[in-house]
């Protein structure tokens, strides 16, 4: 027998609904912009951004697809179409003949350095400067919040 769902009360509900139409929204709109702009998948985006703020360019395959929450399937697609486009090579990694390295190429360096200053002023125009900084500051503390949260939930 099931128990009850604790369902949310109307107040957490229309918070939750604001919320989530708030990220899909946002999120849509950043990745037509960019993909207008750039020619750049969001996809593409994280994946450089996580690979050029890093000093070397470079991750390990399996730490790449964990820095960015994706599943190792979706992650392994993502390399190769960007490596067919010339934006990411794959190294082996010498230590370990069953891991590899993802590395930002000189065409993915060129491609984030593009894109990124279309990116950040459309981040502004439509997120950054709808808040106060009292407000962005409140919105960081509650992200962070809910993000030590979830790392002691279970999947």
């Amino acid at each position: 027998m099931n128990a009850t769902p604790h369902w949310l009360t109307s107040e957490q509900k229309a918070a939750w609904d604001s919320f989530i139409r708030m990220q899909e929204t946002l999120i849509g709109r950043l990745s037509r912009r960019l993909q207008a702009d750039s020619r750049m998948s969001a996809s593409d985006y994280i994946v450089l951004v996580s690979l050029t703020e890093r000093g070397d360019g470079r991750m390990r395959f399996l730490d790449l697809a964990k820095s960015v929450e994706w599943e190792k399937s979706r992650m392994s697609h993502q390399v190769g179409r960007m490596t067919k486009r010339g934006l990411l090579a794959r190294e082996e990694c010498p230590d370990d003949g069953r891991g590899a390295f993802i590395v930002a190429t000189p065409a993915g360096y060129k491609a984030i350095e593009d894109a990124a200053p279309m990116h950040v002023a459309q981040v502004r125009r439509l997120f950054i400067d709808a808040l106060t900084q009292q407000e962005l500051d409140t919105l960081a503390r509650i992200s962070n919040r809910v993000l030590a949260h979830m790392e002691t939930q279970p999947d």
